[in-house]
């Protein structure tokens, strides 16, 4: 069983980890990476709107899909 709520404070301090703690590994990792590009896209301004989204999709992906786990739903195509 997963944590939902846990997996969302994850991801709210560090996007990816919510998504790792899930056992979402490459996910999680694309999240990370994601983060790290819109922070360099901050530096022509972009990154300011990207980064927040990304920021916020990851807690509520995060969320999601542990309740998708926690439900015996495969996370699989998702």
């Amino acid at each position: 069983m997963k944590n939902a709520g846990l997996a969302a404070v994850l991801s709210f301090f560090f996007s990816g980890l919510g998504q790792i703690y899930n056992g979402e590994i490459g996910k999680g990792i694309a999240f990370i990476l994601a983060q790290f590009i819109n922070a360099l896209l901050m530096l022509i301004i972009i990154g300011f709107i990207t980064y927040p989204i990304t920021w916020i999709f990851g807690m509520i992906d995060a969320y999601k899909s542990a309740e998708r786990i926690n439900s015996g739903q495969s996370t699989q195509g998702v």
